[in-house]
């Protein structure tokens, strides 16, 4: 086969792979920008244009529809409140209690951190369905009535292994040695803990929080079986029930671009920091 051919059958193949991947981005991100285009226009029917407007926005800031001359759904203002406290509370449950499993399960023997690591893997492959009638039933017989609690602990449950995958990267790379010379200066424990340990494992720390964070903002199956019946709702079981009666309240186009252009800012902040650090290393 002659170096012509190669090279045209090469650029062929890059060509199919940028392709792919061009589509595959585009089928990811195509439906959230979408949401935020039409976050400017006020029509209550996605994907209707009625013209540029930050109508949307302003009812969502202000919980009134001036328009309309009707409050915007407190319902979702609750839920958004939930959804934040849930959130918050479990990410920094899981972030505190995952970075002390990874530096547990870093610490074992070699047989014992693999077998380990195979059961914290679990839960993040179990479907969230399953993790949330176990949780359900769980509680059902233990007696607990389910609620706010109960869902933070559910969202702790599964959140706690995506912090501990965060936070091994990084006591992998760290020399072993500084814990234990800390220690052999004077520090106690907890002193090596909180002044060697913590900053060495602080960008996975942050990682994984933020991980925790955008994954209890996302869950639906485990909080629908965990949240009871007393009217606790979080964002995703709010849409559930609102899109159920026939539609979806239009407010939530602008809220929903405010969290994914949080997201993104953090994440972006996250990346730039990270290199920065690797750079003077």
């Amino acid at each position: 086969m002659s170096n012509r051919s190669i090279d045209k059958r090469d650029g062929l193949s890059r060509f199919a792979g940028q392709a792919y991947l061009w589509l595959l981005l585009v089928v990811l991100y195509a439906p959230i920008l979408l949401i935020i285009v039409f976050s400017f226009t006020k029509s209550k029917v996605f994907g209707n244009w009625t013209g540029f407007t930050f109508a949307l926005y302003e009812n969502l800031f202000t919980g009134y529809d001036s328009s309309a001359q009707v409050e915007v759904d407190p319902n979702l203002y609750r839920s958004l409140f939930y959804t934040a406290v849930v959130a918050l509370s479990a990410a920094l449950v899981s972030t505190l209690l995952g970075t002390l499993a990874a530096i547990g399960i870093f610490n074992l023997k070699q047989k014992h951190r693999k077998a380990i690591t195979l059961l914290n893997s679990i839960p993040m492959i179990n479907p969230d369905i399953l993790t949330g009638i176990s949780l359900f039933l769980l509680f059902v017989f233990l007696g607990i009535s389910r609620g706010l609690t109960t869902v933070i602990i559910a969202h702790v449950v599964f959140c706690t292994p995506y912090v501990v995958l965060s936070v091994m990267p990084r006591l992998t790379k760290m020399n072993p040695n500084i814990y234990e010379a800390a220690l052999d200066l004077g520090a106690t424990p907890a002193q090596a803990l909180r002044k060697v340990l913590v900053p060495e494992l602080w960008p996975g720390m942050i990682s994984g929080f933020i991980l925790s964070l955008t994954l209890s903002i996302d869950d639906f199956g485990v909080t629908f079986f965990t949240k009871g019946s007393n009217g606790l709702d979080t964002l995703s079981t709010f849409i559930y029930a609102d899109a159920r009666k026939g539609g979806l309240t239009p407010e939530l186009r602008p809220l929903f671009s405010i969290i994914f252009l949080t997201i993104l800012v953090l994440l972006i902040i996250m990346n730039i920091r990270t290199n920065k650090q690797q750079n003077k290393k």
